[in-house]
């Protein structure tokens, strides 16, 4: 029932897209060319807007990033979106509208019964409302990606490498023949294939190093060169792999964010030698908090008889075998989705059992919100209910041991927005971008309809109002 229901809704939700897009398109005109600069908006993952706005405090050497704070406008803080993981909140910087409207509600698609090898939303045709790729794309502007977060097919940029893995984790047993995977993904066809043959092989599986990273840059920097496009998005990740490994303002991470601050310095350099009044803009997606429990929700959900799992003889591990409701994980909270909706019995079952898990404090429940609580977030359409975890309780998938188990050591995110440890970033400058403006913080909803008027182009589809960054 459950998935009649989903594929009834995927109906309904793309016919409404296919006719909101020819509407909001038509209405994106084309650029006004007088006062349109190109933009180079880069995403470092997981950047927290202190260690460039506080740099001093933790020591940090980050000569480009504070130049932007000095030439440019800045954020103290930017409000993300639920939850405050990746995939929504790169959608976000592209769309200005929250996850429930746009589509990519989390990092994972909900898989229940793990079948899908970790599948995340990585193809652009799942983002259900126009983005700024698309918008620059059809009023003339030439447009480029690399690494960005849901943009496997992006059929609007020009000139695209997407993020996409079969392996989660880079290992040095990779089959070899996966390199073309990225090639055929890439586009127009050949692209990446003939980079590599003057600047050396791309990534393969998902790299998070900080070496990865250097190779975004070297390949964004040529596609800068060579293409001169008007709106490029690239997307680095190494800051936020070493904060989950060692937490924020680690000597790691410190010194991650600081070798990323000189690929930064060298992005912008390449933007502005095709265009000098080519404007830098430096997000992020949201920021980051030690961690110090793992809390696995999968255990009280079996049971209380609502999962069932079985021991698989080959791999000795456990699997779920059946649901009638079950939780999709999203790091700092977890949304609750019923095998069939309007089962009522089954809702009450577990709104008693929700309730019963955050009445202890030592689980770490911060809150439970139910459908209207969650519309109003904008966040997880389908789900009945969403378990919100005070900061610092992870979300876990172990199907046996204990409900909360300590952790330390790591950092996280995917929490309550207005936590302020979730702050993402956000700095800009270039030609007509006001100097040395503290714009506080932000909502990130704002982000792409300003990009959107530094580019002459309409985005009607985005509903707040652009930041005060007119010189």
């Amino acid at each position: 029932m459950f998935d009649l229901i989903c594929r009834a809704q995927h109906f309904a939700a793309r016919v409404a897209t296919i006719l909101g897009f020819a509407v909001t398109l038509a209405m994106a005109v084309a650029p006004t060319l007088s006062g349109a600069a190109s933009v180079l908006m880069i995403s470092v993952d997981g950047m927290k807007p202190e260690y460039v706005t506080h740099a001093d405090d933790h020591g940090l050497k980050l000569p480009f990033l504070r130049s932007l704070m000095a030439e440019g406008s800045y954020a103290e803080g930017v409000e993300g979106v639920w939850p405050t993981n990746t995939y929504p909140s790169h959608t976000t910087l592209l769309t200005g509208v929250p996850p429930a409207e746009h589509g990519i509600y989390n990092n994972l698609e909900f898989d229940p019964r793990h079948q899908f090898a970790d599948a995340w939303f990585w193809y652009a045709h799942q983002i259900r409302v126009p983005t700024l790729w698309q918008i620059a794309h059809r009023a003339g502007l030439t447009t480029a990606s690399v690494g960005w977060p849901a943009s496997v097919g992006a059929t609007d940029v020009d000139f695209l490498i997407p993020e996409y893995w079969r392996i989660f984790h880079a290992t040095p047993d990779l089959n070899p023949s996966d390199r073309h995977l990225i090639a055929d993904l890439s586009r127009p066809e050949g692209l990446l294939r003939g980079m590599q043959v003057a600047l050396g092989p791309y990534l393969m599986g998902n790299d998070t190093s900080r070496e990865a990273d250097e190779t975004k840059t070297r390949f964004a920097i040529d596609i800068l060169a060579r293409h001169r496009p008007r709106f490029m998005t690239v997307h680095l990740s190494s800051l936020d792999d070493q904060e989950h490994s060692h937490g924020p303002f680690s000597p790691e991470a410190n010194q991650d964010i600081e070798a990323i601050d000189g690929m930064l310095a060298r992005l912008a350099a390449a933007a502005r030698a095709n265009d000098p009044a080519a404007i830098a803009v430096i997000v992020s997606d949201h920021g980051f908090i030690a961690l110090t429990h793992r809390v696995n929700l999968f255990i009280p959900f079996l049971q209380a008889g609502l999962m069932e799992s079985s021991v698989d003889p080959e791999t000795h591990a456990s699997v779920v075998t059946s649901w009638t409701a079950a939780p999709w994980l999203a790091s700092g909270m977890a949304a609750i989705m019923l095998r069939d909706p309007g089962d009522e019995p089954t809702r009450v079952r577990v709104r008693e059992l929700l309730h019963r898990l955050a009445a202890a404090p030592n689980n770490g429940i911060a809150d439970v919100l139910e459908r209207e609580a969650m519309d109003r977030r904008g966040t997880f359409p389908g789900a009945s209910f969403l378990v919100v975890m005070q900061p610092g309780f992870y979300t876990g998938a172990a199907t046996s041991g204990e409900l909360v188990v300590p952790l330390s050591g790591h950092g996280g995110h995917g929490f309550a927005p207005d936590t302020p440890e979730m702050r993402a970033a956000f700095f800009a400058a270039g030609t007509g971008v006001a100097r040395h403006r503290d714009l506080g913080v932000v909502d990130m909803g704002r982000i792409a309809p300003t990009v959107a008027r530094w580019l002459g182009v309409a985005m009607p589809s985005a509903p707040a109002a652009p930041l005060p960054v007119r010189q």
